[in-house]
């Protein structure tokens, strides 16, 4: 489980200072992932027996691994990709002996290109609007897309003020992504307001 690196070093360094002095990095995934699993995911893809091709996960923007790690628990081959080195340290520490069902690839995202397809991408908390038609790519026919971040909204002066180039407009994750059909997509405050889809390449 090699970490290949193609990467500018000023995002670099920023994401490896929050993992060294500021975010905790989360080790459970988000419920989203377990609940479109159980309703959209596993429907269409159950599990294979042993011998057989294991079902490939895209976990973009993966950071420390709990969507990687959740999935390959499961018996997926998943590809998890972070900008930066310190939170896919921490990926490969997590893994284990699950760590070969789990390659990793850091990389900057901006500059992301589909090079394979896969059964299954996953975005959590990350936003850039110019790769949107690669992650359409990455899909195989079939192939599930679940992607979930921040939504812009009205000034709070409670809260910090974020860049509006990693918030989705109200309503613009439905219009993401023309050439996939929408199964789910809800919008809706939890700590802060959010937006969720499941969509397939059918």
């Amino acid at each position: 489980m090699d970490i290949k690196s193609t990467i500018m070093p000023d995002e670099r360094s920023t994401w490896d200072e929050r993992y060294r002095h500021g975010i905790l990095p989360l080790t459970q995934p988000n419920p989203f992932l377990a609940e479109a699993y159980a309703r959209f995911i596993e429907p269409r893809f159950p599990a294979r027996g042993l011998g057989s091709e294991p079902h490939t996960a895209l976990d973009l923007a993966g950071g420390a691994g709990r969507h990687a790690l959740w999935l390959a628990q499961r018996g997926w081959q998943v590809t998890l990709t972070d900008v930066s080195s310190e939170g896919l340290t921490l990926a490969r520490k997590n893994a284990a002996d699950l760590s070969p069902a789990i390659d990793i690839v850091q990389t900057d995202l901006r500059e992301f290109r589909a090079g394979r397809q896969y059964d299954l991408v996953l975005v959590f908390y990350y936003l850039e609007r110019a790769i949107f038609p690669e992650l359409e790519k990455s899909l195989r026919p079939g192939g599930i897309l679940l992607f979930k971040t921040y939504v812009r909204e009205e000034g709070d002066p409670s809260r910090p003020v974020r860049n509006p180039a990693h918030l989705l407009e109200p309503g613009e994750l439905l219009q993401a992504f023309p050439r996939l059909r929408v199964l789910h997509h809800r919008e809706y405050r939890s700590k802060r307001f959010v937006a969720e889809l499941v969509a397939t390449a059918s």
